[in-house]
């Protein structure tokens, strides 16, 4: 029986499937011979008797056999609308007993607290109006067992329970125990000689359980993940030398109170290989060899690198494919020396097949528009195919920072030679409140207040509204960005703001600026950028100190500035937010004049290095230099350079450069150039803490006043050297700088500690 005989919840306990499609034949019509009169249908409450009768094998005049009664019986309890059916014969008929199975009414979940109703009611088959079966009910428990599993929770059990209404229906209950998080206790390797288990686990996506890992659901087994640890230990090897090695096993133990996980890796490292002979050959004789072979990376000698080689490949292709040949197909041929533990590595370049672009899809995007994620994509339809544009593609809209995830792939089209771009996105909120607060050195307390919408109506433009008041400082500012004017890659913006800071502790004064200006941008190739821009201030010198320099006495008062800018900027950095390789060029001029009070042609220009020395540690050089000149007139004070704090750690704000010895005043300068030598390197703590070190040196002059009797103002040189460090705390980033002066002026400021630490609520 499938329910009891009084009404209310019971626990389900399913028979085995075959029980469920056994039936019931009665002795006397198994052993019955002759034919059947009619069949009677008894039992049936919601299915239709002919529905039934479609189901049958049998029908009137059909003689009683064994096998088509079994047969009955089998496509019967097939189609999952019966928990029992009995067939029976009286005189020359065929009665057909049928018990229903219920409609479910509705389904609920109970105990559930980490996963909501809307997630377990997404991974359950069964629906509401749907027929009711045990086998069914089984299979949802074991994929919400497993669901859990997957959020790191083995302990969970599901128990289904039904309540039995009228008109033949139930509601389905689960009863949920999650139970506790199946962390990680500990995870090891076997096998390994070349790396030890500490750098082996950090390569790993999958963590050990650890309390300030309480917000990071790695630590929690999960089976995919783990299949992903496999090919992620595969690729650090292959990276460093290692071809041959594998993952024997990774075995998942668990404890026997089901809390935690022991993960063992057995590994086989295999022999260290080193790069041999590099050639680059080609199939397509329009091709020039010679040229190709500057853009590959891989090098004899160098440690084998799987990510050298196929970054070789991109360039290969991408230099083909820039040169015309869109179809070449690159293919690197190994040629293994085990004497010598060297691989011999041949580029060869042959005619691919030759593939269009039949359309592209975009998908997901319920609130972007088509066009924003459409202009990101380097590739339209009738263009050949090629894989390199399609990967930078999806890093442009990655870049665009609008959506959760972003995946594009490739897919067959209509023909052979036709292929289909899906790019698939899941958005995210790109709207933003945010009110902060913090503390630094420099500035003393901060409150920060914003609203921002990063892709306006789905449009892609920027709005910004924000306040900032420090103990120096505050600011009130508006900006709009349209990152694609009239439909083209070219950035247009205007900028609103009203500034006033407080100098009197290094100057003597207070400056309040009030102004705007426009701005625009465009490609001038594909790393380079050219920016241009107008802007307009009104500027106030004020609260002068009575014994103030007299330089700054003489350019008290109010001020116009009207002035055109523009700037231009290479960027080959891999990241723009963290860069660990690559470089960056930017020169920029202002011309001031046309209009206003002030004229002036400023220059300015600033370099960037970084290179990676291992996996953790980057090695960067920055500088940066500016010149202003007045035109027909003294360069004001606010118009000259300050050096020092941020830019030039060890000194204070405006701490180097030429100042009034008699008042202690900075006066700014005409020209400037600092430069920073920086290695940045964990310092030994867990990766996800967000705990990094720097060391570096800061060296720089900062001089040129136009006309200042009695002023020191020689470029001397310079120089501190210190150590920092950065930590992603709960409260937002924490920066602290320990810098000390080797070579100074007597007359400089310094500073020997800097910190902030601000949040973003």
């Amino acid at each position: 029986m499938l329910f009891s005989a009084a009404a209310g919840p019971f626990l389900l306990s399913a028979p085995p499937a075959s029980a469920q499609s056994a039936g019931t034949i009665t002795p006397t019509l198994a052993q019955s011979t002759g034919t059947i009169d009619r069949v009677v249908i008894e039992g049936n409450q919601r299915i239709d008797e002919s529905t039934i009768l479609s189901y049958m094998t049998l029908r009137a005049g059909d003689p009683f056999e064994q096998g088509p009664l079994d047969d009955t019986i089998k496509r019967l309890f097939g189609t999952g609308l019966f928990a029992d059916v009995t067939l029976a014969r009286e005189g020359d008929s065929l009665i057909v007993s049928v018990v229903e199975n219920p409609i479910i009414n509705r389904i609920s979940f109970e105990g559930n607290s980490r996963l909501e109703d809307d997630v377990l009611l997404a991974e359950v088959q069964l629906r509401p109006r749907v027929v009711y079966t045990r086998t069914r009910v089984q299979t949802d428990v074991s994929r919400v067992v497993e669901l859990y599993r997957r959020n790191g929770r083995f302990a969970a059990t599901v128990d289904p329970k039904v309540i039995r209404l009228d008109q033949n229906r139930v509601d389905l209950v689960f009863e949920i125990d999650e139970g506790p998080v199946t962390g990680i206790e500990r995870i090891s390797f076997v096998g390994n000689r070349a790396f030890s288990d500490r750098r082996l686990r950090s390569v790993l996506a999958t963590k050990e359980s650890a309390f300030y890992r309480i917000l990071n659901p790695n630590d929690t087994y999960d089976p995919d993940r783990l299949a992903f640890d496999e090919e992620l230990l595969r690729r650090f090897y292959q990276a460093r030398g290692y071809p041959d090695f594998r993952v024997v096993s990774s075995v998942a133990e668990l404890t026997p109170d089901r809390e935690e996980f022991f993960i063992t890796f057995t590994v086989e490292e295999g022999e260290r290989y080193a790069f041999g002979a590099i050639d680059v050959v080609s199939n397509v004789p329009e091709i020039d060899v010679e040229s190709l072979r500057e853009v590959v990376t891989t090098a004899p000698g160098d440690v084998y690198s799987a990510d050298a080689v196929e970054e070789s490949v991109g360039a290969l292709t991408d230099t083909a494919g820039d040169r015309q040949f869109a179809f070449a197909d690159v293919r690197p041929e190994v040629r293994r020396n085990r004497d010598a533990r060297t691989l011999d590595i041949t580029y060869a370049i042959g005619e691919g097949r030759r593939v269009f672009v039949e359309r592209i899809d975009i998908i997901g995007n319920v609130r972007t528009e088509d066009r924003v994620i459409r202009r990101e994509i380097q590739l339209v339809e009738g263009d050949p195919f090629n894989r390199s544009r399609l990967q930078r593609s999806e890093a442009n809209i990655r870049n665009l920072d609008y959506f959760e995830s972003v995946e594009v792939s490739a897919l067959p089209g209509s023909s052979p030679d036709r292929s289909v771009v899906e790019v698939r996105v899941s958005e995210k909120s790109t709207g933003e409140f945010s009110f902060g607060t913090g503390f630094s050195s420099t500035e003393g307390p901060i409150g920060d207040v914003s609203l921002r919408e990063r892709n306006l109506l789905g449009r892609g433009q920027d709005l910004r509204i924000g306040a900032t008041i420090s103990g120096r400082r505050q600011l009130i500012d508006l900006s709009f960005t349209e990152p694609y004017f009239l439909e083209r890659d070219l950035e247009a913006g205007f900028d609103l703001f009203r500034v006033v800071r407080e100098n009197s502790d290094r100057s003597s004064y207070e400056e309040r600026v009030f102004g705007g200006g426009l701005r625009t941008g465009y490609p001038l190739g594909e790393n380079l950028r050219h920016r241009v821009g107008y802007v307009f201030e009104d500027r106030l010198i004020r609260d002068v100190d009575a014994d103030a320099s007299p330089f700054i006495v003489a350019d008290s008062g109010g001020s116009t500035k009207s002035a055109f800018n523009h700037e231009l900027t290479y960027d080959r950095l891999d990241s723009r937010i963290n860069p660990s390789d690559g470089y960056r060029l930017r020169i920029g001029n202002e011309v001031a004049g046309a209009g206003g009070d002030t004229s002036y042609l400023q220059t300015t220009a600033a370099a960037a290095y970084y290179q990676p020395v291992t996996d953790s540690i980057t090695f960067s050089l920055r500088g940066e230099a500016g010149f202003i000149v007045g035109i027909g007139e003294d360069v004001r004070l606010n118009d000259r350079f300050f050096v020092g704090g941020n830019n030039f750690r060890g000194f204070e704000p405006a701490g180097i450069g030429p100042r009034d010895l008699s008042t202690d005043d900075a006066l700014g300068g005409n020209s400037y150039a600092v430069g920073t030598v920086e290695v940045t390197f964990p310092v030994g703590l867990p990766q996800e803490l967000g705990v990094r070190g720097r060391a570096f040196s800061d060296f720089g002059t900062l001089a040129s006043l136009d006309s200042a009797p009695g002023i020191d103002d020689s470029h001397s040189l310079r120089v501190s050297a210190g150590f920092g460090f950065t930590y992603a705390t709960p409260v937002g980033p924490l920066q602290l700088d320990f810098a000390f002066p080797l070579i100074k002026e007597d007359f400089d400021r310094t500073e020997s500690f800097r910190f902030s630490i601000g949040a973003t609520f």
